[in-house]
């Protein structure tokens, strides 16, 4: 058995449009509509470059196999922050700035890594890793 990849990451938001924007504006992601039985009203899923839907978007409202309490905009319990690896990252940079959101800047320079952290309209803390970008 191995972890191959991040599979996906889900957010449970009171602001779904606003939400799904901002992951379009920042990171490029194509928004589209959840499969079936979900609603457009309550999910929306953003896909990378590769046709992957790498962040669910999902309303208070939607039906959830696995519920539980969660406070759209307060902390996520033993989830920190979500590592996404990421190229092209003036681009990136050009596109935080123009939305006008706060963000911080790292260098681990003993790997080649530079990362940009930025928090969605959720209070969800995103960790946006650039090696050798």
């Amino acid at each position: 058995m191995q972890v191959n990849w991040l599979d996906h990451v889900n957010v449970i938001t009171d602001k779904l449009d606003e939400t799904a924007e901002f992951y379009k504006a920042l990171l490029n992601l194509e928004r589209r509509n959840a499969p079936p039985p979900l609603t457009p009203q309550t999910a929306q899923w953003m896909y990378d470059a590769g046709g992957k839907a790498i962040i669910h978007i999902n309303s208070v409202d939607c039906p959830r196999a696995f519920d539980r309490h969660v406070e759209p905009g307060a902390l996520t319990g033993a989830v920190h922050h979500v590592a996404l690896n990421c190229s092209g990252y003036e681009e990136l940079m050009t596109r935080v700035e123009s939305l006008g959101t706060a963000f911080q800047l790292n260098t681990v320079a003993s790997i080649g890594l530079r990362q940009i952290f930025v928090s969605d309209p959720n209070n969800v803390l995103l960790e946006l890793n650039f090696f050798g970008d």
